[in-house]
């Protein structure tokens, strides 16, 4: 399987002006074709810098696929970049300012003389065409290796990704396996602690297991590379059972499913509808409950301190003001270096009271406490 690196271009992305979207666009698109994404790195609007960086790459991987820097202003540098890198001049292709005037005729606009920029590309590199956007993109080979350069736009690029690139790379490096991943869900359990259990499955070759911790979750990710997705899928599915074996109910859902709509699923099928009463959470609990849908009454959030909040009494009123079978209050205190998480659940068998601390970064408590809540909510289970 050949080798990838992705460049993202741009000194607004450095700056953190923008948020790159495009690196993991490019990354799950490769990895469904079966190429290996070696590196990701992001490069500001200078051509040296483009120019090094694309030069490094090429030692490492055979396709470097760059985003973003093909503009029409003087801090567009991609082409000359590109140019440098490879050791040749850019030049003008009158084909490209055609389909460029031709693009902003659709507009019903006039291209600026600067536009013209956009129809040079380095010499004996493959213009490809851009029927979505006025940046042309092109693709510069040298041996077993290729530079592929798209637009930033992520529109225009997924575009170019989809139609042109995925067709060219399948047939010049006669794609034919993929790479197929699968993630599992955890809550209610540290990361170290899940080391511990699945270690020696994190050291296997093919599929992979890796860990990736948030706060409150960690996810367990399965990798398998195969002919075929039917292939990969025996593969992960036999993994995938040993994971759950191990881990139990840690595990509350795959790939897209989240843990608000575990919790919930949790309450529907006893039948519980819920309220919650929030302080100290900038309103998330309630707001990811009530992105989930399903029965989630409402909630109530609280803007005075939460060490003056009698939260057993306030989730009374609540649950009776609602007419729901279950509530849950939380209360997110700072004490010192850490914080403290008071949380009250009510429901037709049983009043709990619970306390839980947290030592890590304080900007990450919210989520903490969140993720925590919503796992208490999948775990509720009637009086044995």
């Amino acid at each position: 399987m050949p080798r990838s690196e992705i460049i993202t271009i741009g000194t607004e992305l450095l700056l953190g002006e923008i948020v790159d979207t495009n690196s993991a666009y490019i990354a799950r698109t490769l990895r469904d074709a079966g190429v290996d994404v070696y590196r990701t790195s992001t490069v500001g609007d200078n051509i040296k810098r483009i120019a090094k960086a694309i030069k490094h790459g090429l030692k490492r991987a055979e396709i470097i696929i760059t985003t973003g820097g093909l503009g029409p202003t003087v801090d567009d540098p991609t082409r000359d970049a590109v140019a440098k890198a490879m050791d040749v001049e850019t030049e003008y292709l009158p084909e490209l300012w055609e389909q460029i005037e031709a693009r902003f005729r659709r507009f019903g606009r006039t291209p600026t003389e600067n536009n013209r920029r956009q129809a040079y590309i380095p010499c004996s590199a493959l213009p490809v065409e851009n029927p979505v956007g006025t940046a042309p993109a092109f693709i510069y080979e040298r041996g077993k290796s290729c530079v592929i350069s798209l637009p930033g736009v992520p529109r225009e690029m997924e575009h170019l990704l989809e139609t042109v690139v995925m067709p060219y790379l399948r047939e010049r490096y006669e794609l034919k396996g993929l790479i197929k991943a699968r993630i599992l869900h955890t809550a209610g359990v540290g990361e170290s602690q899940i080391d511990e259990i699945i270690g020696d499955l994190e050291t296997l070759d093919n599929p992979t297991v890796g860990l990736a911790a948030h706060a409150g979750q960690v996810d367990v990710r399965i990798t398998a590379k195969a002919e075929s997705e039917t292939a990969a899928d025996e593969m992960i599915a036999e993994l995938e059972a040993e994971l759950y074996k191990r881990l139990g109910d840690s595990i509350y859902g795959t790939d897209a499913e989240t843990l608000e709509a575990a919790g919930l699923d949790n309450l529907a099928e006893k039948d519980w509808t819920l309220v919650v009463l929030e302080a100290g959470l900038s309103g998330q609990l309630t707001q990811k409950l009530a992105d989930a849908g399903g029965n989630f009454l409402g909630g109530e959030v609280l803007t005075c301190c939460p060490e003056n909040v009698n939260l057993l009494a306030e989730a009374n009123r609540l649950r009776q003001d609602k007419r729901a079978d279950v509530c849950l209050s939380a209360a997110l205190q700072p004490a010192g270096e850490k914080q403290n998480l008071f949380v009250t659940i009510i429901s037709p068998v049983k009043q709990s009271e619970l306390r839980f601390s947290y030592g890590g970064p304080p900007q990450m408590a919210p989520q903490w406490a969140v993720n925590l809540c919503l796992d208490l909510l999948r775990r509720l289970k009637p009086a044995s």
